[in-house]
């Protein structure tokens, strides 16, 4: 530890500075055009959604000069719910733009590893610090000089590098099986289009969705708080669903119902504000309220799970409707959502084709989930030197 010093990010870095939004309705184009990242498109997990991003044209690509995105540039979210999100620009995303919620960190590289730095930025203690330098306000942000006064004790630069090295193997893997993830649902989804909806049979048999499978309501959670520090779980959300547990997440008793219990690779649908139907990937917690466990002791799970997705876009439609401060679909729209049934013997065939593209998913979410608690435990460790890479 001798070697490592302290600084400041202010001290590394050749240019702190942020995005720009287009005017309304100006410059975004449907296809052919330069990348725009948007804050959304970054996880706390440090990676960069490129299904998220939007397109626009070269010649307001062009005009933002300043926002223009270079490779190993760090994106730090500035503003709003996302503020503390950090990702790493890659080649592959070039050309690309970003907006005015992201601050864009370009380090001198002869001082930083641009990904050791990335790393050190998503560290939860990071996060919190940074949450609470924006004064928890109704619209949270923080300046260009607060990203720059954000202080570390850095290595050096081939200790930074083995450090970077070992956390990216790691994400690297994360990575991998997140995408073989989204190829299995697309294959899982473009089958069950093909079967159920292109060659459905008339004479198949048909019901509700709600008649299919049982969906149950989570609890008010915060009326089950833990009792002591051994018997809870952390309570699952909607914001959870989607970005999965943080130290900001609640806890609630283990003493509930054991239905509400949640397990990787349950069905979960959220039928409130963020309609989302997701197989769970995360650890043992506890449902809460606006989110349905789905369930069936008849039908398959890649059954009741594929329709349900099939149904979401109308839900979302429904949910809008209704939306007044937050959409929502009822229980009367379970019911009136038609799912075609075939015969027992032709189930039980497409059985032996969905069950393992099901299956796999399951899997790789569970080894999705050690990885990752793997990567959360040595992330601050190493970044603090309690942990040392062995250089060669």
């Amino acid at each position: 530890m001798d070697s490592w010093k302290e600084t400041t990010i202010g001290e590394l870095v050749t240019k702190v500075t942020k995005g720009t939004t287009p005017k309304k309705g100006k410059g975004f184009v449907e296809s052919d055009g330069i990348n725009y990242i948007k804050s959304d498109a970054v996880s706390y997990d440090g990676r960069i959604d490129v299904s998220k991003f939007v397109m626009i044209d070269e010649g307001t690509h062009d005009l933002f000069k300043r926002s223009q995105l270079e490779e190993d540039d760090i994106l730090f979210s500035m503003a709003g719910a996302f503020l503390g999100k950090t990702g790493i620009v890659k080649k592959s995303m070039l050309p690309a733009n970003t907006n005015q919620a992201l601050a864009i960190i370009r380090l001198a590289k002869s001082k930083a590893i641009p990904k050791y730095v990335g790393y050190f930025l998503r560290r939860p203690k990071i996060i919190d610090y940074v949450n609470n330098m924006s004064g928890q306000s109704a619209q949270p942000n923080i300046n260009f000089q607060e990203i720059r006064s954000i202080e570390l004790n850095l290595p050096p630069l081939p200790e930074q590098k083995a450090i970077a090295e070992v956390l990216s193997s790691l994400d690297d893997k994360i990575d991998l099986l997140h995408r073989q993830n989204k190829t299995l649902e697309a294959m899982a989804e473009t089958l069950f289009r093909q079967w159920f909806v292109e060659e459905a049979d008339e004479s198949w048999e048909e019901k509700s969705l709600s008649e299919i499978a049982t969906f149950l309501n989570g609890l008010a959670c915060q009326k089950y708080p833990p009792t002591n520090a051994i018997d809870k779980l952390p309570v699952l959300k909607i914001r959870e669903l989607k970005d999965g547990f943080t130290d900001n997440s609640d806890w609630a008793s283990t003493e509930v119902p054991d239905k509400y219990f949640v397990s990787n690779g349950d069905v979960i649908f959220s039928w409130s504000a963020s309609l989302l139907v997701k197989i769970w990937d995360g650890s043992d917690c506890i449902l809460n309220q606006h989110l349905f466990k789905v369930t069936s002791e008849v039908y398959p799970k890649w059954f009741y799970y594929l329709w349900s997705k099939y149904h979401l876009d109308q839900f979302i439609a429904i949910a809008r409707a209704h939306a007044t401060t937050m959409g929502h679909i009822k229980r009367g729209d379970l019911d009136e959502a038609m799912v075609f049934i075939p015969p027992d013997q032709i189930l039980q065939k497409m059985d032996y084709s969905f069950d393992p593209i099901i299956e796999k998913i399951i899997a790789n979410n569970k080894q999705l989930t050690s990885l990752t608690k793997l990567r959360d435990t040595l992330l601050p460790k190493l970044m603090s030197g309690e942990v040392r890479v062995k250089m060669n």
